[in-house]
């Protein structure tokens, strides 16, 4: 009821406009107001809860655990930058990033912009039993310093839509639509090989679709030094993308 009123009144606050105008107005108030809104509210898992529970802290979607862990309980949005900046300002002995509840984000610079700051800090970031990451969310979990995903988690991965509907196989290979990617998984620690390959791993299914991993699947993607439980060297203990022989989507 409080859409339909919200939808009547403002159409008949644009009613003196032009048409495209009272149109566009009127979709963007039903969507924030409505299904933005509806959609928010789902099963809250058992580790979510009991991460709010213990949290001290909370800035946008991100929960302060103690002294040295945040957790991502939800989506990120233009804001999750500046959010994430000002909890390491108030706690800046954070080194991991826990991902619970992460469906994805609704600003895809920002969060490139986000997972970007995530590495610059050597944050290490990790997924429990229960975790879920999924679409964008999959971007800031590979920009930890450190990544560690126990069995029991999930990840999803769908192809990107622009603005205009269009998504990778709509543009052609050098285009800068596919660089934005590349060039940050690059900056995560892949090789140019190994970026297209997980490149297209995600591309392999629609947006309006999803490619389902387990914990065990996406481990077999990203693998850290630690893991061997071996020293080595400074460059060997980057994290590091196991290459899949995919098809590349870039044609």
């Amino acid at each position: 009821m409080r859409a339909l009123i919200t939808l009547i009144s403002a159409f008949f606050a644009v009613s003196s406009i032009p048409a495209t105008a009272q149109q566009i107005t009127v979709t963007e108030e039903w969507v924030t107001v409505e299904t933005v809104e509806h959609t928010a509210s789902r099963y809250v898992s058992p580790l979510h809860e009991r991460t709010e529970q213990a949290a001290i802290a909370a800035y946008g979607p991100f929960r302060v655990i103690d002294e040295n862990t945040a957790a991502l309980v939800d989506i990120t949005r233009a804001g999750a930058p500046e959010h994430f900046a000002a909890m390491l300002a108030a706690y800046p002995a954070i080194d991991t990033l826990e991902f619970v509840e992460a469906p994805g984000t609704h600003d895809d610079r920002a969060n490139l912009r986000l997972g970007r700051m995530i590495r610059e800090r050597g944050i290490a970031t990790r997924v429990k039993d229960g975790g879920s990451i999924r679409s964008g969310a999959v971007e800031l979990f590979l920009a930890g310093a450190i990544r560690e995903i126990d069995e029991g988690s999930e990840f999803a991965v769908h192809g990107w839509l622009d603005d205009w509907g269009r998504g990778a196989e709509d543009y052609p290979a050098d285009a800068p639509e596919h660089r934005r990617y590349l060039d940050y998984y690059m900056e995560m620690g892949m090789d140019e090989a190994q970026a297209r390959a997980f490149y297209s791993m995600t591309n392999s299914v629609p947006f309006e679709d999803a490619r389902w991993l387990t914990g065990s699947e996406m481990r077999e993607w990203v693998q850290d030094a630690s893991d061997s439980g071996q020293a080595e060297s400074e460059e060997d203990s980057q994290p590091r993308l196991a290459y899949l022989d995919l098809e590349p989507v870039l044609q």
